[in-house]
């Protein structure tokens, strides 16, 4: 309310003040003036546009009755600024240079001045209105450009929480997928061998709790990161390959994993990516294929990472990409990489990915 009233009172002073300076007589009309100028700029934020048409009316009745003899812009100061701080720049324009025109044709022809008194007061006035639409149109540039960047912040914000997002969605899958594939198949081979071989059995109940405890700590791990602010936990590696490989073995796959080059050449993200396309290949292997042999080969390269997974399953004869592929195609897609799968005699997954993105 301070903001909006104070241009107000500013301005029904200014008029007084401004005729008082030049030594003009300070009547009622002169102080009607003001205060109906400076109770329009109340409104002003609401209508500008109309503020200002409805000021220049005023002053030009005024100064045509011979009430007031003060100049034809600056007591629109406010005004003016308003309209072109809201973004209508053209408007404020359009009327200045009306009321200079208005103004140079008065002095010279009605009340007789000289040209050159009146060219003199036009241009004052005129040097003083582009001053004040500069400042007005600064502001209006300032306004937007700060609301452009509140939005390039929030669009900022959408786009990392949605990547956040797919990303956890990515992990569990990652998790559970290949966790109740593994355990499936061992309380299958359980169920099938309880009676004949209890400690097959046994054997089968044992590794499939195993595997159970080392997806729940996993996804405590990353429940924790979700919960607490700090360093990420641990990302599977290269290294955490093995581990796949003998969970697959112990699933009953006949399991050959080949490396070829320098895996210290492999960062962060990128062995990360390449354990989950090994470790989705070998769900879908274990869940889909029917398969009982299976090869994994990684090559390091300086400058790519080469990751193919082919089963001797027979048993599909077409693949539909589920959440499982998808996001094992986003992963290495988002690095850069290419991904095939092909799903026709058997389950074959080769990856490429730079190690430079």
């Amino acid at each position: 309310m301070i903001v909006t009233l104070v241009p107000a009172i500013l301005t029904t002073v200014a008029v007084l003040t401004g005729l008082a300076a030049v030594g003009a007589p300070i009547g009622w009309p002169v102080v009607t003036l003001g205060l109906l100028l400076g109770g329009l700029l109340v409104v002003r934020r609401r209508w500008p546009v109309g503020v200002l048409l409805a000021s220049a009316a005023m002053l030009i009745a005024f100064q045509g009755a011979g009430l007031f003899e003060g100049g034809w812009v600056w007591p629109l100061t406010v005004a003016c600024y308003t309209v072109a701080a809201a973004g209508r720049t053209r408007w404020a324009v359009g009327v200045g240079v009306f009321l200079l025109a208005y103004a140079l044709a008065w002095d010279w022809v009605v009340t007789g001045g000289s040209p050159a008194r009146a060219l003199a007061a036009g241009g004052a006035e005129a040097l003083w209105l582009a001053f004040v639409l500069a400042i007005g149109n600064s502001r209006n540039l300032q306004a937007r450009w700060r609301a452009q960047m509140e939005e390039t912040r929030e669009a900022d914000a959408r786009r990392r929480l949605a990547e956040q997002r797919l990303e956890i969605s990515r992990e569990l899958h990652d998790i559970v997928a290949h966790t109740l594939a593994v355990v499936g198949v061992h309380l299958n081979v359980a169920a099938d061998a309880l009676e004949e071989s209890p400690e097959e059995a046994h054997q089968a109940l044992r590794t499939a709790m195993d595997v159970r405890g080392k997806a729940m700590a996993d996804l405590r791990s990353l429940i924790g990161v979700l919960r607490i602010d700090g360093d990420a936990a641990p990302q599977p590696d290269l290294g955490a390959i093995t581990a796949l490989v003998t969970a697959a073995r112990g699933a009953g796959l006949n399991v050959a994993l080949e490396e070829e080059g320098d895996p210290t050449t492999v960062t962060g993200p990128q062995a990360v990516a390449a354990h989950r396309v090994v470790q989705e290949a070998l769900t879908n292997t274990i869940k889909h294929a029917n398969a009982t042999h299976v090869s994994i080969r990684l090559r390091y390269t300086s400058t790519d990472l080469t990751v193919e997974v082919v089963d001797d399953g027979h048993g599909v004869t077409a693949h539909a990409e589920g959440h499982g592929l998808t996001g094992m195609r986003e992963r290495v897609t988002t690095l850069g990489g290419t991904l095939s799968i092909e799903g026709s005699g058997g389950f074959a997954v080769r990856a490429s990915i730079p190690l430079r993105t």
